[in-house]
């Protein structure tokens, strides 16, 4: 069934309540969606963005993966260390590096703390995801107490693949995008197989994971998020309703079907979506938003 929940913000004073307001559209959702949970926040930083990337990990082991992980990358790169550095979120930790080193960072890693998972890399975006009721999740790393410009969150209840961390939404195939979705697409495996021969690497057997993967390739092909949702349309078969997110932007798409329910409101500060009109009650000026069901086949796109 799943629940999806996002926001993006048009005014700049609301940018400090971004996690609060999403955290309790997420929590709303619970029972869509109580075997897991996740969020991505996309920080509002224009001068961090251009100097840094962040990348967001985790591990099952924190206590040990975590613990001088910055210290020990320092270690193997030879310029830059003094700009290298960790904040620990419970089993997540962000680590942040100079734009031009992640790849060297990310070879290292894999050496260091094989263990360790990469959920998003980029320089706005961080996603926390794990396995636990959507308030549980949102409480183990402080989601209401987190800022930016816009978000996105889902609570899953898994029908096609195990209950996971990894396995849970958002899924993150490219730099500042990610994705979640509510529905069972039908030739995942067949299009999972096709992306693998151009290259793509896939860390579950989620279908999500495969319309993230999807859209990624579009746009390294040249294709904006617009165009690649559209395209998806022809490509993708099944059930959906997707959220996407980049660093400046925020998408909502539904297959030509549209069984998947969805509801959009908008006002002059934000816009936000919710699987259920209940998430968006406590919204600010909800009573005045302009509200819709998002037409299928029909492809919405918000930008900073």
């Amino acid at each position: 069934m799943c629940g999806i929940v996002g926001l993006f913000l048009k005014d700049q004073s609301l940018q400090p309540q971004l996690g609060s307001l999403l955290s309790d559209m997420l929590v709303t959702m619970s029972d869509r969606g109580p075997d897991s949970a996740g969020i991505a926040i996309y920080s509002g930083d224009g001068e961090f963005r251009s100097s840094a990337t962040k990348l967001t990990l985790q591990s099952n082991a924190p206590d040990k993966d975590f613990v001088d992980l910055a210290a020990d990358i320092k270690a193997e790169v030879e310029t830059n260390q003094s700009k290298i550095s960790l904040t620990i979120k419970d089993t997540h930790a962000v680590l942040t590096v100079p734009a031009d080193m992640v790849d060297e960072v990310r070879t290292v890693l894999t050496k260091l703390r094989p263990n360790v998972r990469v959920m998003s890399v980029g320089e706005a975006i961080e996603i926390y995801k794990e396995v636990g009721l959507p308030r549980s999740v949102a409480d183990r790393f402080a989601v209401s107490q987190m800022s930016g410009t816009h978000g996105i969150g889902h609570t899953r209840m898994a029908t096609e693949s195990a209950v996971t961390t990894m396995g849970a939404h958002p899924f993150s195939t490219g730099a500042d995008q990610c994705l979640v979705h509510n529905g069972s697409l039908s030739n995942h495996n067949s299009l999972r197989r096709k992306l693998i021969r151009n290259g793509v690497h896939f860390e579950t057997d989620n279908d999500t994971e495969v319309a993230a993967a999807y859209l990624t390739h579009s746009m390294q092909k040249g294709a904006s998020l617009g165009e690649a949702l559209e395209s998806g349309l022809d490509d993708l078969d099944g059930f959906y309703t997707f959220v996407v997110g980049t660093r400046d932007g925020f998408g909502v798409v539904r297959d030509p079907i549209a069984c998947k329910p969805a509801v959009m409101a908008e006002t002059d500060q934000y816009v936000a979506f919710g699987s259920e009109y209940r998430a968006l009650v406590n919204l600010p000026g909800i009573d005045v938003a302009h509200i819709w069901e998002p037409e299928p086949a029909t492809v919405y796109f918000w930008t900073h």
